[in-house]
């Protein structure tokens, strides 16, 4: 199962952007949505696939750690 998580965008270059997940940096293209600077973008898979506002970011956000600290959540170790 793949799942899309939103995180804020603090640079681009060309189609690469850097995005902030709570502190951790990653890369994803932003090649299929119209993206900025400061703008909150669902990534899947290494691709932004949606801009959505910092309140729906934040809801997803805290939807999903709601979910985590339920005690609900597998974690699988695949080592």
């Amino acid at each position: 199962m793949c799942l899309a998580i939103p995180g804020k965008i603090v640079s681009i270059e060309g189609d690469q952007a850097n995005i902030d997940f709570g502190g951790a940096l990653k890369t994803a293209n932003i090649s299929m949505v119209d993206a900025n600077v400061g703008q909150w973008a669902v990534i899947h898979a290494g691709f932004a696939i949606e801009i959505m506002d910092e309140d729906e970011a934040q809801e997803t956000i805290k939807l999903w750690n709601d979910f985590i600290d339920s005690g609900k959540a597998e974690v699988a170790n695949y080592n």
